[in-house]
């Protein structure tokens, strides 16, 4: 498969601070790959290091298969990105913008800019001046701007900011038809997890400036397990009546005194029933799923390696 993104040994320090450390990325052709990371994770930085708009300290990146570096930027050209606040000439229209934007670039097609503003719905506000857009129809313009030459590689920084929940399905619906219809590559970057798994196929994990895992979503999602968690009186006594009655070891304690059971052999009302009858004092039982959130927190609060 097609390398869209290589990155190797990508760093950034400002003064006395390191912003991003020794970043391997690897991002191919036509997946949607998002960065995910608490606000100050370094995921701006990163991304602002793939487009030209900072100088990395060390390291390289590939674009395309392409070193990229200050004599390259022609390789930006196949590359479309939105990060940070969206910046536009506040006096001019959305067209207006658009067109000197296509200008820029040597592109020029009239029809294009139409249907961009339309599929991001700003379809019939488009002679509006910027200035008098909200929030959410500058995200909107911004992302129209990146689509708008039609490039191979679509980078967004937090695309959902500023948008309603209708917006947010919009914006994510529209990500998706440009990836499965018309086979463009995406390097997304969010602090929501919520936002990310609805969209992306694989995910790198950024924590202080560091690549701790690059996975894929469906890799997570086969780990995941059933289990039975309960919370007693008498945890060491739970554990041990759980083995000596039930012949249940596959289970852990968590939180201190939680248990979780693996071995679903046993239902919860079996499982409650016994420890009734052995005087434990039951206050809560309940079957889980371990979740994507359970996967990060563990990841993030626990460190993690390069894959």
């Amino acid at each position: 498969m097609d390398q869209i993104i290589k990155t190797t040994g990508l760093t950034k320090r400002a003064k006395d601070r390191v912003l991003a450390e020794n970043i391997q990325l690897d991002v191919y052709k036509g997946e949607i790959y998002g960065l995910l990371g608490k606000n100050g994770a370094g995921k701006t930085t990163i991304m602002k290091m793939l487009v030209g708009m900072t100088t990395p300290s060390s390291g390289e990146i590939a674009l395309f298969g392409k070193s990229f570096n200050e004599h390259s930027k022609s390789l930006l050209r196949r590359v479309g990105s939105l990060i940070e606040y969206p910046t536009f000439y506040e006096h001019l229209t959305a067209m207006e913008n658009l067109q000197l934007h296509c200008e820029y670039l040597g592109y020029y097609d009239e029809q294009g800019i139409k249907h961009v503003l339309d599929l991001v719905q700003l379809k019939g506000i488009e002679n509006k001046k910027v200035k008098e857009f909200s929030l959410g129809m500058k995200q909107r313009l911004g992302l129209a701007r990146a689509m708008v030459a039609k490039p191979e590689l679509i980078i967004l920084d937090e695309p959902t900011n500023g948008l309603d929940p209708i917006g947010i399905k919009d914006i994510r619906d529209l990500i998706l038809v440009l990836n499965k219809e018309y086979g463009i590559t995406f390097l997304l970057s969010s602090h929501i997890l919520g936002e990310m798994e609805q969209v992306v196929d694989r995910i790198g994990v950024i924590e202080q400036g560091r690549l701790i895992k690059q996975v894929a979503l469906e890799e997570i999602r086969k780990q995941h397990t059933d289990y039975i968690e309960l919370l007693t009186t008498d945890a060491k006594r739970t554990v041990y009546l759980l083995e000596d009655q039930l012949g249940i070891s596959n289970m852990k304690l968590v939180q201190g005194d939680r248990i979780r059971i693996y071995d679903l052999t046993y239902t919860q009302q079996q499982i409650s029933r016994m420890l009734i009858e052995h005087n434990i004092g039951l206050e809560e039982i309940q079957k889980r799923n371990s979740s994507l959130e359970d996967y990060f927190y563990k990841l993030i609060h626990g460190g993690g390696s390069h894959d």
